[in-house]
């Protein structure tokens, strides 16, 4: 059964920078998309990032877009997000997640993390 663990929140000032990490293990990690999402008290969970099994195909909410970066290391089983200039609207607590979808079957796989908080405040 596969697992997901987040580290590297905590909370920093605005226009700060904090890198968040996600460590999988129990499935074939490099087979799987790789997304941060996102979700802030009274809000619904939203993608914030997303990156494909190989390569540099990645994408972004725009509210995120030029200030996050998404990667792997496929060798390490890990996804990053790093996360610059952060805003306190950037506050929320912050979910890994693997999906993957059979082209054979189509059965659809996906696991979370426990989450992440990410506060941002002065």
């Amino acid at each position: 059964h596969g697992q997901l663990v987040e580290s590297g929140g905590g909370l920093v000032q605005p226009g700060g920078s904090l890198r968040l990490s996600c460590t999988a293990s129990g499935f074939p990690f490099s087979a799987y998309v790789m997304s941060w999402y996102r979700q802030a008290p009274g809000k619904e969970r939203e993608l914030v990032a997303g990156i494909r099994r190989v390569g540099s195909n990645t994408t972004y909410a725009d509210s995120v877009k030029g200030r996050f970066t998404i990667s792997r290391d496929n060798a390490k089983n890990t996804v990053y997000l790093q996360m610059n200039s952060l805003k306190p609207e950037d506050t929320a607590a912050y979910y890994c997640n693997a999906h993957y979808q059979s082209v054979v079957t189509t059965t659809v796989y996906d696991y979370w993390g426990q989450g992440t908080q990410v506060t941002v405040s002065s």
